[in-house]
């Protein structure tokens, strides 16, 4: 089976990266072998539509249950290794080997799967980050790297952006046509004789109300979320 489309990492980058993708009508895989950086905040404050903020747990799994209902689908492993020309191969550490024509790294901080190609690095302390253009593109063709690992700034809602950059990058250098994610009022195009763009909707009032009943009831059917992970090299006795 071929996966046009795999997003190493699950965090916040990879997360909206892949939603894109997959919205967008791109079989899309994130390998996901770990839990989230973004599992040990305390408590998640400076998040567009959070005043008070959120629990990141509950933030993490919200934007994975928003990934799924995209299209996206999941592989809970850890990626071994990126080989070959497009379609490159993922290896996951069990073995497992899926194809690919485009890979976006999204991984905080491994990027060793990567070793087998000559993409620009920088070091900062112990970690290893990618150089990506503005536009999350890397070295070589078909591999972009969005988040954290891409040096973007530490910090939930920066990466999620960088990962709809990413997401979107990836969208443009695919075969698909000009394509904008956006729901529309019905009539906003139609109703000026102009044809709806790809990727783009028109709804009617009922159901836009209805896809307002369903937003406003998933948000309340979130359970209680589970506390932060502590840091691994922090002594749980």
């Amino acid at each position: 089976m071929t996966e046009r489309v795999a997003v190493v990492g699950g965090g916040p980058a990879g997360l909206m990266a892949a939603t894109y993708t997959a919205r967008a009508g791109l079989d899309t895989t994130v390998f996901d072998g770990g839990e989230s950086i973004l599992a040990r905040n305390a408590h998640l404050e400076n998040v567009p539509g959070f005043p008070a903020g959120v629990n990141a747990r509950s933030f993490l799994d919200a934007t994975r249950e928003q990934a799924a209902d995209a299209g996206v689908g999941f592989v809970d492993e850890h990626v071994a290794s990126v080989a070959g020309d497009r379609p490159f191969t993922v290896e996951t550490e069990s073995g497992a080997a899926h194809a690919a024509e485009f890979v976006v790294a999204a991984s905080w901080p491994d990027t060793s799967y990567l070793d087998g190609f000559d993409v620009e690095r920088v070091q900062r302390g112990s970690k290893t980050m990618l150089v990506a253009d503005r536009f999350a593109r890397l070295d070589v063709d078909g591999l972009y790297a969005a988040g954290r690992v891409a040096r973007q700034y530490h910090q939930a809602v920066v990466a999620a952006g960088h990962g709809a950059t990413a997401g979107l990058t990836v969208v443009e250098d695919s075969d698909r046509a000009y394509y904008h994610d956006w729901v529309a009022p019905d009539g906003y195009f139609t109703g000026r004789g102009r044809d709806v763009p790809p990727g783009t909707e028109e709804i009617g009032e009922e159901e836009r109300r209805q896809r307002e009943r369903e937003s406003l009831e998933a948000l309340d059917s979130r359970s209680p979320a589970d506390p932060p992970s502590q840091h691994p090299s922090v002594d749980d006795e």
